[in-house]
């Protein structure tokens, strides 16, 4: 009797690794073996297991995935790269409160492959990202959400303003009202520079703070707890892959949609 496909697929690294290869374009034995790091008699049982059930086929030489395997494996790639993100960092992901994150962006999680954790120690516990805010100061433009006032998020600002850099940050209700009963005087002058501009989200933003550079994305996002509420935490995302750039860039788009620009404060 045949293996289910789910055995077939997921029950042999080796075969699982040999689909991948076959989705870039069709390869000849000894590339595999090369790739895989393996020898011709442990990987020739798997490579008849895929032919038994139809996801490869031997055409001049060469191994290529059938129509039904192409198929399987595109869809069987997101899942393995969502799998990836959540298996490396199984503990940072647990203990996020992801039911606000949009439900559009939550399924493309897989796009984040490649991210790093990162968890500052107490006494940088409120810096913000080094290798970040190095590429912000040679990038030609910046997008930002925040849900909270970073301490560094003024002083920034005033840096990259005079560095004659595009801004766009969007905020939430508290924090135009702390910057009102706070910061208005200050936050007005930036504004008056016409480099940086601030807009309203009227709703509950799902994330702690977004940050988007010409190469790197840093996303913060809630705790949770056992209560269900909503708790802050600095331990953030850092990608610098153009996967994971475009997720960020979809997001604050989200949101800027029904944001309102900020004329004064």
């Amino acid at each position: 009797m045949k293996k289910s496909l789910i055995d077939v697929l997921f029950m042999s690294e080796k075969r699982k690794k040999v689909l991948l290869l076959l989705i870039e374009e069709p390869k000849e034995m000894k590339h595999l073996l090369k790739s895989i790091n393996t020898t011709r008699q442990a990987l020739l049982p798997q490579m008849r297991l895929l032919e038994e059930h139809h996801l490869i086929v031997q055409c001049n030489g060469k191994y290529e995935l059938t129509t039904v395997g192409n198929l399987i494996v595109n869809e069987m790639i997101p899942l393995l790269n969502t799998i990836e993100v959540f298996d490396n960092n199984i503990d940072y992901w647990g203990t996020r409160n992801l039911k606000i994150i949009p439900k559009r962006f939550l399924k493309r999680t897989s796009e984040l492959k490649g991210c790093k954790m990162i968890e500052p120690s107490l006494v940088d516990i409120f810096e913000a990202n080094k290798d970040f805010i190095k590429n912000a100061q040679k990038s030609s433009s910046l997008y930002f959400i925040f849900t909270f006032m970073h301490p560094s998020l003024l002083p920034l600002a005033i840096q990259l303003v005079n560095n004659d850099i595009d801004i766009s940050v969007i905020i939430n209700k508290d924090m135009l009202q702390k910057i009102e009963s706070e910061l208005s005087n200050e936050f007005n002058q930036l504004i008056k520079t016409g480099k940086i501009k601030f807009y309203l989200y009227q709703e509950e933003i799902g994330i702690l703070s977004l940050a988007l550079s010409d190469d790197y994305l840093v996303l913060r996002l809630f705790s949770k707890t056992y209560f269900g509420n909503n708790k802050f935490s600095n331990e953030h995302v850092f990608c610098s892959t153009s996967q994971a750039h475009q997720w960020g860039e979809d997001l604050f788009s989200y949101y800027l949609k029904n944001s309102t620009l900020i004329a004064e404060i």
